[in-house]
């Protein structure tokens, strides 16, 4: 996510974040959300699910220091990228309950996009200056609007893929360092911000699952630091109830 806003309290200024702190004066608009994804590579091992993270440089001007899943805004460019493989049928559904056709594909690419810039991996194919998204292996978690009180806001998506269709080397960034692989006890001993904190307790949820039943794990919307609700009861309902249409 951009580095040049005013440092913000990172509880008021994350996706989900505590919605009691005033952020805005009386009487203004609330800003409005800006669209976002953010994807959670992870990988089973003997102590665990780790997760790929990395923590904000400490000069940055955006929460800094904070762990937080590789992500940031769509951009333009995201909505005209051309990506190796389509999105599995119930996560496109997923998405497209809160956005266009193609800014549900915009969303998926812009997760792939932000984990290369800012991780240097890569899940696609790198195709001249350019990055081919493969996103046949993404699926859907979660969603969490920032705050109306919060200046800057989010409409922010969190993907899941796992790590072994990823290719490359873990690398620095401008916007992340200490990238690594992360267990739940290793991550809750680092500063995390309450929404991650609970995007993650959504993720072992998820993950506590047998694969048949993730499909149609509940979708859940964070609003406030406490204001979980789902969504949509099942997305593999709506898949099994949704005829495929070429797009």
């Amino acid at each position: 996510m951009p580095d040049d806003a005013a440092r913000p309290d990172p509880r008021a200024d994350n996706p989900g974040g505590a919605d009691a702190e005033p952020g805005r004066r009386r009487g203004r608009r609330a800003a409005r959300p800006r669209n976002a994804a953010a994807l959670i590579l992870w990988r089973d091992t003997p102590a665990g699910p780790e997760m790929l993270m990395g923590r904000r440089h400490a000069k940055s001007r955006f929460m800094p220091n904070v762990l937080v899943f590789p992500g940031g805004a769509v951009d333009r460019a995201d909505h005209y990228a051309k990506p190796l493989t389509p999105l599995p049928e119930a996560t496109r559904i997923a998405l497209e309950r809160k956005a266009t056709p193609s800014l549900a594909r915009a969303i998926a690419v812009a997760a792939v996009r932000e984990l290369y810039e800012e991780t240097g991996l890569v899940l696609g194919e790198r195709q001249g200056a350019g990055l081919a998204p493969d996103l046949a292996c993404i699926g859907y978690l979660c969603r969490a609007v920032t705050p109306a009180a919060s200046p800057i806001r989010f409409n922010a998506r969190f993907l899941l893929a796992p790590a072994e269709r990823v290719q490359g080397d873990i690398a620095g960034s401008d916007e992340l360092d200490g990238i690594g692989w992360y267990t739940r006890d290793a991550a809750h001993a680092d500063a995390l911000a309450p929404i991650t904190a609970l995007v993650m307790k959504e993720f072992l949820g998820w993950h506590c699952l047998v694969p048949s039943a993730r499909v149609s794990h509940p979708m859940a919307l964070f609003q406030g630091l406490d204001g979980k609700t789902v969504e949509h009861s099942s997305v593999g309902a709506q898949a099994a109830a949704r005829p495929v249409t070429s797009r």
